[in-house]
């Protein structure tokens, strides 16, 4: 059992200067992409942090785990298909078990974890913003008027 943890532990190492290693910049970097996205999808709808949402909501908590999976369903198998070819090339056998942890650890839990923030940061600045908009308040103005400021601003 220890043999089998320290050569775990050795080929998980080993991957960051042998061939590929452009996937432990390039995965965690789609997975930001598409938690940006989600996050300021997030923060359009008004829904709260992803990630306590996980942890505080546990009726939500299977939608939220099966919108981050969709969500990064591309990352994840592009994760796949590298770390596979990695595999066969260097070890010349698939280790199903490295290639979860690694999948994983570079494309799903960025995301997971990045997501929250995003959101966090687009609503304050939308906060932000929209306190900082001048609003002219016609207190004459007919509610078509009303409703084009209330567009413009975003409110």
């Amino acid at each position: 059992m220890d043999n089998v943890l320290t050569t775990f532990v050795s080929d998980l190492i080993g991957r960051l200067h042998g061939p590929f290693s452009f996937r432990f910049v390039l995965q965690p970097l789609m997975a930001l992409i598409y938690a940006a996205r989600d996050g300021l999808a997030d923060a359009r709808a008004g829904r709260p942090p992803y990630f306590w949402t996980l942890f505080a909501r546990p009726g939500e908590r299977s939608r939220l785990l099966r919108e981050g999976w969709k969500a990064t369903t591309r990352v994840i198998l592009f994760g796949v298909a590298i770390d596979t070819i990695y595999q066969l090339i260097v070890f010349r056998w698939i280790h199903p078990l490295q290639l979860v942890v690694i999948v994983l650890g570079l494309a799903f839990l960025p995301y997971v974890i990045f997501r929250g923030p995003m959101e966090r940061m687009a609503s304050w600045w939308r906060t932000r913003s929209i306190r900082s908009t001048p609003r002219s308040f016609d207190p004459g103005a007919d509610d078509t008027e009303r409703d084009r400021a209330r567009r413009r601003h975003r409110l």
